[in-house]
C-alpha cells in the first residue's frame, strides 16, 4: 500500500497497474467513481463489501450494495447528526478529556495516541450500546482487536479473496470484538445502533457484521485522524495561529483530515463495462483510489488554505457510502484539540513512535506536554 501511494506521484489520473487493477490518483475522477455505485460497487472482488461478505455471509451484500443499505442509513441517520455527534463525544469521552486537561495543566506528559485509542473504543462501545463504564484497559483491548482484524486486510490490495486460514483468524477476532453484541442487540434502546438494528428487523448475524464494521471504521480512522492532526499542528507551527484565533479550529480539523486521510486507499469492483477518464474499464476489473494522494495534491497542511472544492470531504468518501460518522470524527478531533490547548499554551511533542503493520497509518505513541518556552 505504501509503495502504491508513493507511486501515485508519478501516475496519471487513471493508470492500469499489473496485479492491482485501475489506479486512480485524481480527486475529481475518484469522486466520479464513488458517486457511481451502480458501476463501481463494494460487493465484488476489490471492495470492502467483498471482505465482509466472506466473513459474515451473503446477507451482508444487501447492506453494501442493495436497497437495504439505504433503509438502514435512513433509519440511523439521526444518530450521526452534528448535534448527536457532539452529544455522543461529550458523553463517551468528556470525563477522560477533563482528566487529560488537568494533567497537562499540571505540566505532565500525556500520550495522545494512547488516549485516542481508548477514547475511540469508548465512543464506539457507547454508540453500539455496549457497556461504557469499564476501565480504560477494556476499550484499549477493543481497539487492539479491531486493529488486528484490520491488519488481516493488509495483503488484499491485489486481491480481496481471503485464504481459509485468514478467514479463521478473522472470525476468532470478530468473536472477541462482538462478545457483548447479542446482549446489547436484545436490550439496546433506540438511542443505540444495535437497538435500531433490532427495530429494523435485522437478524443478529447482520447486526454483528455492522457492529464489527463500526468498530473498524470508528476506532482506527478516528484515533489516527486525532493523533495525526495534533502532530501536524505541532510540526507546522499551526497551533500558534489556532491559539491566537480559536475560530480556526474547524479549519484545523478539516486540514488534518485532508492531509492525514485516515482511509488512504479505497477499493471498488467494476460491475459493467464503462469509460473512466477516457480509459476503457471492463466488468470484473478492480479500481483502487489513492485517496491520500488525491487529497494532498492541494498542498501541505495550512490552516489558512481555502477548502479545495475538488477534494471536499473526499477523506470521508462520497456518494451513497459517504462516511456516516463524519460528524463524529470531526467532534472527536475537536475535543482533543481543545484538550491539548486547555490552558491556553502551545504544546510540544517530546517523543513519537509510528505504529507498524497496521492498515491505517497511525502513531503507536505520541507524547505531548505543555511547551516550556514559546
Amino acid at each position: 500500500m505504501f509503495a502504491l501511494l508513493a507511486a501515485g506521484r508519478g501516475l496519471g489520473a487513471v493508470t492500469r497497474v499489473p496485479r492491482i487493477g485501475w489506479v486512480v490518483a485524481d480527486p475529481v475522477v475518484a469522486r466520479q467513481v464513488l458517486n457511481d455505485g451502480a458501476v463501481f460497487t463494494m460487493t465484488g472482488e476489490g471492495g470492502v463489501g467483498h471482505l465482509w461478505t466472506q466473513l459474515f455471509g451473503p446477507e451482508m451484500a444487501e447492506f453494501f450494495g442493495g436497497a437495504r443499505h439505504v433503509e438502514i442509513r435512513t433509519h440511523v441517520r439521526d444518530l450521526f447528526t452534528e448535534e448527536a455527534a457532539r452529544t455522543l463525544v461529550t458523553r463517551a469521552q468528556g470525563a477522560h478529556h477533563a482528566r487529560l486537561a488537568a494533567r497537562l495543566r499540571a505540566g505532565e506528559t500525556v500520550d495522545v495516541a494512547g488516549a485516542a485509542r481508548v477514547l475511540a473504543g469508548r465512543l464506539v462501545a457507547d454508540l453500539l450500546g455496549l457497556p461504557s463504564d469499564r476501565p480504560d484497559t477494556v476499550y484499549a483491548r477493543l481497539f487492539a482487536a479491531g486493529e488486528r482484524l484490520a491488519s488481516l486486510a493488509l495483503g488484499t490490495t491485489a486481491s480481496t479473496h481471503l485464504a481459509s486460514g485468514t478467514l479463521e483468524r478473522a472470525r476468532a477476532v470478530v468473536a472477541e470484538i462482538t462478545a457483548g453484541v447479542p446482549d446489547a442487540y436484545r436490550t439496546g434502546g433506540s438511542d443505540t445502533l444495535l437497538g435500531r438494528c433490532r427495530e429494523l428487523g435485522l437478524g443478529l448475524p447482520m447486526a454483528t457484521g455492522l457492529a464489527t464494521l463500526l468498530v473498524i471504521a470508528g476506532t482506527e480512522t478516528g484515533a489516527s485522524g486525532t493523533s495525526r492532526t495534533v502532530a501536524l499542528l505541532h510540526d507546522t507551527g499551526g497551533q500558534h495561529a489556532l491559539l491566537a484565533d480559536p475560530s480556526l479550529r474547524p479549519d484545523a480539523v478539516r486540514e488534518g483530515l485532508r492531509v492525514a486521510a485516515p482511509a488512504p486507499i479505497i477499493g471498488r469492483h467494476v460491475a459493467r463495462d464503462t469509460v473512466l477518464a477516457g480509459r476503457a474499464v471492463r466488468a470484473g476489473d478492480r479500481v483502487v483510489l489513492l485517496v491520500r494522494h488525491a487529497t494532498n495534491l492541494a498542498g501541505p497542511f495550512d490552516l489558512h488554505r481555502p477548502p479545495p472544492p475538488e477534494t471536499r470531504q473526499l477523506w470521508f468518501g462520497a456518494g451513497r457510502h459517504l462516511c456516516l460518522g463524519a460528524a463524529v470524527a470531526r467532534h472527536q478531533i475537536t475535543a482533543m484539540l481543545e484538550t491539548v490547548h486547555a490552558d491556553g499554551r502551545p504544546y510540544e511533542i517530546t517523543s513519537r513512535t509510528p505504529a507498524r503493520n497496521v492498515l491505517v497509518p497511525a502513531y503507536k505513541r505520541l507524547l505531548v506536554r505543555p511547551a516550556e518556552r514559546y
